[in-house]
């Protein structure tokens, strides 16, 4: 008894020796044949190819922790998450590392960039702010087909916009949540949403220091009832504030969403 408690007491302190760095890692996707970002079983998702790249290249388990998890189909522009290594990667080497890594993951993932963080830095839970992008294109394009909704009818953009600019006004988005989400509160604040019309195509931007699963999604959806209007902005109020799911619109096509940034306080660089 003795022997063991005073070999286990050793180990102890020999891992207490062995530094773990923890590093950021910026990448991008293309969301089209994957099961979202997070790990599932039975399911192909980027975190288990970025986690078996990592491994592969740097010859340790690694398991990085994404600053969310997007849903089956929907893209990255920008993405962080970060993970723990025995290894110290500084500049130089972190060049070879991205170059390694990127040529050994699928085409549609792509690694931009690799950077030492303080231990405490956490991808999902040191974020101050995401912002996502919803593309519609109001005509047949074959070129963004598998990355914006096609959506041909007419929509009065005014009446969008209006909308758009009420989600600032409220804290609690339950009714544009994914019914059954296992999470603590449905309150989000969302500081910027608003339509842009970019030649054939409408792009909606969405900033919020949180958001809920689908909740993007089911903002545009219901905001597309608005500029068919199929729903005035007072019915639009309405179902903000009924918290119902139902009561709101239907999802928009995963197609269409990109996570495009991230914002982080700088005290969790080194």
């Amino acid at each position: 008894m003795g022997n063991a408690f005073y070999s286990n007491f050793l180990i102890a302190i020999f891992d207490a020796k062995i530094a773990v760095y923890r590093y950021f890692i910026e990448l991008s996707y293309l969301g089209k044949n994957y099961c979202g970002w997070q790990i599932q079983t039975n399911a192909n998702t980027v975190q288990a190819e970025v986690n078996r790249a990592l491994s592969l290249i740097l010859q340790e388990d690694i398991m990085t922790l994404g600053a969310g998890r997007t849903d089956t189909g929907v893209h990255a522009s920008y993405f962080v998450a970060h993970f723990n290594s025995k290894q110290e990667i500084n500049i130089p080497s972190s060049k070879s590392l991205i170059h390694s890594l990127n040529e050994v993951l699928p085409h549609d993932i792509a690694i931009a960039n690799i950077f030492e963080v303080n231990p405490e830095a956490h991808a999902r839970f040191s974020a101050l702010s995401r912002t996502y992008k919803y593309y519609i294109s109001q005509k047949k394009n074959p070129f963004t087909i598998d990355t914006s909704w096609i959506f041909k009818v007419d929509l009065n953009i005014d009446l969008m916009q209006k909308a758009s600019s009420i989600l600032l006004n409220y804290t609690d988005f339950t009714s544009f949540s994914k019914v059954g989400s296992d999470v603590k509160t449905n309150n989000c604040k969302i500081t910027h949403a608003a339509w842009q019309v970019e030649g054939s195509n409408l792009v909606f931007t969405i900033q919020a220091d949180r958001f809920l699963r689908n909740m993007v999604r089911a903002i545009v959806g219901t905001l597309v009832d608005v500029g068919r209007e199929k729903i005035s902005l007072s019915d639009f109020i309405e179902i903000i504030e009924r918290k119902d799911r139902g009561l709101a619109g239907t999802s928009a096509p995963a197609a269409g969403l990109f996570l495009m940034d991230i914002e982080y306080p700088d005290e969790i660089f080194k």
